[in-house]
């Protein structure tokens, strides 16, 4: 099973929220949506400033990101 680590994004930093051996991709987005809701409650401050996560793989290649305040659905265009 892959790995993937997750980071906070923050402008050009990337800080890391540790890793995890997860089946494919579909799980470790999921995770990051978590992690992005948790963040965002616990330093709300951070939803204003772009923030986000990002997963990467074992190569460190970026496969996945998520804000920390994502668009709500309601203001999404066609909604």
């Amino acid at each position: 099973m892959p790995y993937y680590s997750f980071d906070l994004v923050i402008g050009e930093e990337y800080k890391n929220q540790g890793g995890l051996i997860l089946e494919n991709i579909e799980l470790a987005a999921d995770r990051a949506q978590q992690l992005a809701t948790e963040l965002s409650i616990v330093h709300p401050e951070l939803k204003f400033k772009g923030c986000a996560v990002r997963v990467t793989s074992n190569e460190n290649a970026e496969v996945y990101r998520t804000p920390l305040d994502p668009i709500p659905s309601w203001m999404m265009p066609g909604s």
